[in-house]
């Protein structure tokens, strides 16, 4: 492959019209662009300069080779100031996957507020399980995938990521209004132990989390119905189908006709974080996001204490 400093050695003699000019306009010696210029046309095996007495000329090979050096070098230099920019926060992007109930929450205001401060930099954002998450992450089809898991039900995100947490949230008990025990007090879950049950599509950590929090309470859930969308489960929930578990970040847009309670005596518990590749793999707009992640997960886990304590 042809060296791209020679390239640059032999456009810069060939505009000047000298070997002493050029030297001068590179910072070399006359005698280092020669040699430079000599190895060049050794590499292509045929003359690039004539020497006369106007000064050196390009032979139609040199010409033919400037040519493909002027776009190479062009090409270069953009990726050069491209890359200045991306360093900088003045361009690149982020593709950002979350679920569905930070998607509605803690992203939308991380992506508010990176867009505020860095507002060259491309943002997406796509809902995406961290079932399907975490393997786009690993693909490179994202840069940060918002993902979640409980204590009893780890989430393994393989080798080559990197989680960083954002917050641990409650779960509590979500009711419809007309049920005897709505009335937002704490709530034991084996008080619950008869009712029809709402959880997350089978097999899915949100289905796992239900069955275990009901196992350490001394029963085996009957699961109704089954979905991934906490809205769907509202719905079911509003329509005294069933009760089920939620989250903090679930809580913003509870529909009327569903009740929380607290889980006594000690709430079950899910943490969010931020996956994104290994260190040496993050593009700076990423690093920055990830930053702006941590600082709204931060206030959220403040709001949700100060609900708590309301």
């Amino acid at each position: 492959m042809l060296d791209v400093k020679r390239l640059r050695i032999l456009r810069e003699v060939s505009t000047r019209g000298s070997f002493s000019a050029g030297a001068e306009a590179l910072y070399l010696s006359q005698s280092a662009v020669s040699q430079q210029v000599a190895t060049l046309e050794r590499e292509v095996g045929m003359p690039l300069l004539e020497r006369t007495s106007d000064g050196p000329k390009l032979t139609v090979a040199g010409e033919s080779l400037v040519a493909h050096a002027d776009a190479v070098i062009c090409r270069l230099e953009e990726a050069e100031r491209e890359l200045a920019a991306i360093a900088g926060l003045e361009g690149g992007s982020v593709r950002l996957g979350s679920f569905p109930s930070a998607s509605a929450t803690l992203a939308t205001r991380a992506v508010s507020l990176f867009r505020e401060e860095h507002p060259g930099v491309e943002l997406k954002l796509t809902d995406a399980e961290p079932e399907d998450s975490v393997p786009a992450l690993r693909r490179g089809d994202l840069d940060i995938a918002l993902t979640f898991d409980y204590p009893e039900v780890p989430l393994d995100a393989g080798r080559d990521v990197e989680q960083t947490l954002l917050l641990t949230e409650s779960m509590h008990v979500a009711l419809p209004e007309s049920h005897r025990l709505a009335t937002g007090k704490p709530v034991r879950l084996a008080d619950l132990a008869e009712e029809a049950w709402l959880a997350g599509n089978c097999p899915s950590s949100c289905s796992d989390l239900v069955k275990h929090a009901a196992r350490e309470a001394g029963f085996e859930p009957q699961i109704g119905f089954e979905s991934n969308d906490y809205a769907v489960l509202q719905g079911l929930i509003a329509g005294g189908l069933g009760v089920t578990l939620l989250p903090d970040l679930a809580l913003p847009g509870l529909r009327p006709g569903v009740v929380i309670a607290p889980v006594m005596p000690k709430p079950p518990q899910r943490r969010v974080f931020a996956a994104t590749r290994a260190a040496g793999a993050r593009s700076p707009a990423t690093v920055a996001m990830l930053e702006v992640l941590e600082n709204v997960g931060a206030e959220y886990a403040a709001e949700a204490e100060r609900a708590v304590a309301a």
